[in-house]
């Protein structure tokens, strides 16, 4: 099974290293990682895809929990999330095939971000789905490099605790003075 795992942590020097090195010394995989600081300056957000069992989701989450600078750990994926990745492509346009790609670009909300005599730079973000299918599709162009993120996720809105809830939250009129 997969778990996108989101800790937060102090953004100190050795961080990622220190939680990377908790990972490969317990033989854990890391499927993707994105690290980048918070609204909070002294804060980071370290967003991980770790497959495996309850068992291993567990493991990981006590070993992360048991490092200093990490201040706070969530299984995102077990909750209503939304996840991006985000990656940049240089494909051959020699040879008139640049509108075509202009073409696919905009049926996958893609943007062209920039563009020389023989290549143009693709920016596309998505769900992991999106951005293969993607590259799939790229591929007969000719792709001449691509760099990827980590993934990113972000808990939906608060979820109420039932549905009665909701429906009394929605149907409230605001008060006005």
């Amino acid at each position: 099974m997969r778990h996108v795992l989101s800790a937060l942590v102090q953004n100190v020097p050795g961080v990622l290293a220190h939680v990377a090195g908790m990972f490969a010394s317990r033989g854990y995989n890391i499927d993707s990682l994105a690290v980048g600081e918070t609204e909070d300056p002294q804060l980071s957000r370290m967003t991980f895809v770790v497959v495996g069992d309850d068992n291993v989701l567990s493991q990981v989450r006590k070993q992360l929990e048991k490092i200093v600078t990490v201040v706070r750990v969530d299984d995102v994926s077990a909750q209503e999330y939304v996840e991006r990745d985000l990656m940049l492509l240089k494909i051959d346009s020699s040879g008139g095939k640049r509108a075509e790609i202009r073409e696919l670009c905009q049926i996958f909300r893609g943007r062209v971000v920039d563009v020389s005599p023989d290549q143009v730079i693709v920016e596309i973000s998505g769900q992991e789905k999106k951005v293969v299918s993607f590259i799939e599709l790229m591929r007969p162009f000719g792709i001449i490099e691509l760099v990827r993120t980590g993934r990113i996720a972000m808990v939906r809105g608060v979820q109420p605790a039932n549905e009665d809830e909701t429906c009394n939250a929605l149907s409230t009129p605001p008060v006005t003075k």
